[in-house]
């Protein structure tokens, strides 16, 4: 008999994939990228809601800007600019946030969500916004904007989290508020977010140097794509080996997912796509890569080397980082967190790690998201941090 998830296993994988509802896709740009990344293509009013009507005193903007894919190409990635409506003129802090995973379906994008009060991480968005500080919150590529979302590609995610920072610099409704281009600035994110924000702190030197980028907060993250898949093939999180395997696919076509797809797998990456996945469905979905294979296309040197090339911790963050994670994730193993600490701290970056205690995936960022905003307020306030690597 199949089994069912625990209600606590349950809520973690509902917080990883960020659930919403099904919503209207996100206005789409109606021109191709020109200038530089971070560029805003097009900009619209919008509102921002942790819940249904709930009211938060911020101004928003739905934006679309210019940013980068993984192999080097211009592309266009959708976005939400949040700034507290305060009345502060002067330069504020701006939080640049990525998101644990919402789907594939364009309608699952943060944005989309966020009107209508049904996107899941807003109500950790708020937190930051209720201290002053301007957000704002990538989509990603593909997600929200034409083509597929490339989910778990981490160069991509990272490049589109430095862009997102970019063009709420450059946005002049967010520039009245203090939103310029010397506010300080701070990388968050948790599970999938946690390898966005991770994969921008790795890369901010080479991509986004002129970043006054003070630090990074980054949690429950995947640093090593075939460790969590093995950790997950016959575990509840099998949906979301599928997933990434989606995302991979999306960004490198040469990968030809489809020819490794059984029948069940060809319609659950069809279902996948079209969807904001419910949890239930995707906790059941199958327990085994063999369920949805007829080979499994992780065995393979042409995926192997793709999945490589999004691991974490071959790079040193060249500002300080808090990094956290539950002691008994069910979804990224805790092995992977502690192997991204150990990689960095002998890379020489400043490190300030975190275990929490009996934290399971949801219990890692709920318990985590308070303590890694206060961490950002130190370095907002230049108080120094020497981490603990040793």
């Amino acid at each position: 008999m199949h089994r069912r998830p625990t209600a606590l296993a349950t809520a973690a994988l509902a917080l990883s994939l960020g659930l919403t509802g099904a919503s209207a896709a996100a206005p789409r740009p109606t021109a191709p990228p020109h200038g530089s990344p971070g560029d805003i293509v097009t900009a619209a009013p919008t509102s921002f809601h942790p819940l249904p009507g709930q009211p938060t005193g911020t101004r928003a903007w739905h934006i679309t800007y210019r940013s980068t894919t993984a192999e080097g190409a211009p592309n266009t990635v959708s976005g939400t600019v949040i700034v507290p409506d305060d009345g502060r003129t002067g330069s504020r802090p701006l939080i640049t946030y990525a998101v644990g995973t919402v789907g594939l379906a364009d309608s699952c994008a943060p944005s989309a969500g966020f009107p209508k009060g049904t996107t899941m991480e807003a109500n950790l968005i708020q937190q930051l916004t209720a201290r002053g500080w301007a957000v704002a919150v990538t989509d990603y590529e593909g997600l929200g904007t034409p083509g597929d979302h490339t989910y778990t590609v981490g160069r991509a995610e990272g490049q589109a989290v430095l862009d997102a920072a970019r063009a709420a610099q450059r946005l002049p409704g967010a520039g009245a508020a203090g939103v310029t281009k010397d506010s300080p600035v701070g990388i968050m994110g948790y599970s999938q977010g946690g390898q966005a924000s991770s994969w921008a702190a790795e890369l901010h030197r080479s991509y986004a140097p002129e970043l006054d980028v003070k630090g990074t907060a980054t949690g429950g993250v995947p640093a090593d794509l075939r460790k969590v898949a093995d950790a997950n093939n016959g575990n509840i999180g099998a949906g979301l080996i599928l997933m990434a395997a989606t995302g991979q696919d999306a960004a490198f076509p040469e990968l030809h997912l489809e020819k490794y797809l059984n029948e069940k797998g060809r319609h659950y990456v069809d279902f996948m796509k079209k969807n904001c996945v419910a949890v239930d469905t995707v906790a059941g979905l199958f327990k085994k890569i063999s369920d949805v294979t007829v080979r499994n296309p992780l065995d393979e040197p042409d995926w192997q080397r793709r999945l490589r090339a999004s691991n974490l911790g071959t790079r040193e963050p060249d500002a300080p980082v808090y990094l956290y994670h539950g002691t008994v994730d069910e979804l990224i193993p805790y092995g992977v967190g502690k192997q991204l600490r150990a990689d960095w701290c002998a890379k020489g970056a400043t490190v300030q790690w975190h275990s929490i205690q009996l934290g399971e995936h949801v219990l890692g960022a709920i318990a985590g998201s308070r303590p890694a905003a206060d961490w950002l307020a130190d370095r907002f306030a230049a108080r120094p941090t020497t981490g603990n690597c040793d």
